[in-house]
């Protein structure tokens, strides 16, 4: 290649990279506003209105935006949300915030430069009228330098692509495929097969990458994932899973699934295809991770044991309930069938809620509630007539099957709890000193079924005001008879009734510790809310 020629070559490469490099910054304002329709608050002040964010970016080879997405409701402008945004090609040097889609459900724009999203606009991208032909004259024999000029321009213009492929491989790679997620929890994602989803718009490409598996379960894993500048859990099944996915994503998506101690769902996804296929569900994530987790490195102070187990009870009462005049449409009553305290996750406030819908099943007036296979789950938590393969394929029973389940989380939270006047023992799931840790079919029903045995209720927790109300709640939870069992809303009722049984014996105790005061330094008393 001669010195011409490697010139015309390089200026090519400098004019194609330039683009990139223009209009780069590190530091990005934005203006800032996020659209909370379950804040108490409605003031503007909370709500984010006027604010502005720095964006910034730690690699250099990627640039930052602003967007904004916002709603037309019958001709008002109702803005979702203005943040930053990362690196992405349709961005790049936009000096306008400008939609060009036509006719969007959910408007969406992105732009470079100072504040660009503050303002927004909506210009449909629609096709220009073809331009008329003419009669083009003939045109002389082109020179030997314009043929050749031709020749190579095809050459290097594969060049400049494999070369920008190339780079775009290293400098964007990351720990897992990207996958195409919603900017607000408040949609979901379309995917092809398996199983028929709902349409529903998508805001545009983000960058979600995997960073380490929190969970393994008989379903899939669970990994903690970076989406922008928070964290999410993304579950992930094999193809030979598929209707547990298909299952969980169905229930999530019911009238009425959002409540605060129902784990929050963002969205699906399919990666990859045929045998290789991967069926994705995107969650919060919560740091603290499972209930048996935490218990297994904490013990908990009767506060902390109360507020577990009521915003636990109370989640597992409202997806039971039948609840036909809902906002969001008519919510189904659902029966988890895998409740246990793997499955219920402990956000940073201790506050519980509860996860892992793959077995769970819908009850609604005039419709089957599917698969009824009734001997699943887990075989440590499955109540008497599960294990005898004897129940009855009514509601009821299934919802019955739950409490018995959440008698022995209940006994977890008490066995690792300090308020009484014992030891605390370490860690151990339910029935684990008769059957040990991986017990099989027959050993449950031996132990459960034919000997009627259930975990131990130490004389210590009786002598504590609340852990004795707990106790004698724990017996009428996982009772033989379903029928004489417990409702979660009963439960909810009487983790209050705990607190005014210690709030009856406090002003005792704090007699006693004003006494003892003046020779040891106690710590502050804890509260019994």
């Amino acid at each position: 290649m001669g010195p011409a020629t490697k010139l015309a070559f390089s200026v090519f490469l400098i004019s194609c990279s330039s683009g990139a490099i223009l209009g780069r910054s590190e530091t990005l304002k934005c203006a800032y506003y996020n659209y909370n329709p379950s804040s108490s608050s409605s003031s503007d002040s909370q709500r984010g209105i006027g604010r502005v964010v720095n964006c910034t970016t730690q690699e250099k080879d990627k640039r930052v935006h602003c967007f904004a997405t916002w709603k037309n409701n019958s001709g008002v402008v109702q803005v979702v949300k203005q943040d930053c945004w990362l690196d992405h090609p349709n961005c790049y040097d936009r000096n306008e915030c400008v939609e060009e889609k036509d006719a969007p459900e959910v408007f969406f724009c992105c732009c470079e430069g100072s504040l660009c999203n503050d303002r927004f606009f909506y210009r449909p991208n629609r096709s220009q009228p073809p331009t008329p032909t003419t009669n083009i004259p003939a045109q002389a024999r082109p020179s030997v330098l314009t043929t050749l000029m031709y020749s190579l321009l095809p050459i290097m213009a594969i060049t400049a692509i494999i070369l920008l492929s190339f780079w775009m491989y290293r400098h964007h790679k990351l720990a897992y495929p990207p996958v195409l997620v919603p900017t607000q929890h408040a949609f979901h994602i379309m995917v092809e097969e398996p199983g028929p989803l709902p349409p529903s718009p998508v805001l545009g490409p983000k960058s979600l990458q995997l960073l380490e598996i929190k969970a393994r379960g008989r379903f899939g894993c669970v990994w903690k994932a970076q989406l922008i500048s928070e964290f999410v859990a993304v579950k992930i099944f094999p193809i030979q899973h598929r209707q547990s996915w298909q299952n969980e994503y169905e229930i999530y998506n019911l009238s009425g699934m959002r409540h605060e101690n129902l784990l929050q769902f963002f969205g699906a996804e399919k990666r990859g295809s045929n045998m290789e296929l991967e069926l994705w569900l995107v969650t919060a994530y919560h740091e603290r991770g499972s209930l048996t987790d935490y218990l297994k490195a904490n013990v908990l102070s009767w506060s902390e044991l109360r507020l577990i187990a009521q915003s636990m009870s109370r989640g597992l009462a409202y997806l039971h309930e039948d609840i036909p005049g809902h906002k969001d449409g008519h919510k189904p009553a659902i029966a988890h069938r895998d409740f246990k305290s793997k499955n219920v996750l402990l956000k940073s406030n201790l506050t519980a809620c509860i996860a892992d819908f793959g077995l769970a099943l819908r009850f609604e007036a005039g419709k089957s509630p599917g698969d009824t296979h009734g001997q699943v789950g887990t075989r440590r938590y499955m109540a008497p007539e599960v294990l005898e393969g004897a129940i009855n394929f009514q509601r009821d029973a299934f919802l019955r099957i739950d409490m018995y389940a959440l008698g022995l989380v209940l006994w977890e939270l008490a066995s690792r709890c300090k308020a009484a006047d014992g030891p605390v023992d370490e860690y151990m799931l339910p029935f684990e000193e008769e059957v040990g840790q991986h017990p099989s079919l027959e050993d449950m029903q031996d132990v459960v079924v034919h000997k009627k045995l259930r975990p131990l209720l130490r004389e210590c927790w009786q002598k504590h005001p609340g852990l004795a109300v707990l106790c004698e709640t724990i017996e009428e939870c996982w009772d033989h008879e379903a029928e004489a069992r417990l409702s979660a809303g009963c439960v909810e009722e009487r983790v209050v009734q705990m607190q005014r049984q210690m709030s009856a014996t406090a002003p005792e105790e704090i007699v006693t510790v004003v006494t003892m005061v003046t020779n040891v330094d106690y710590p502050p008393k804890e509260s019994s809310l």
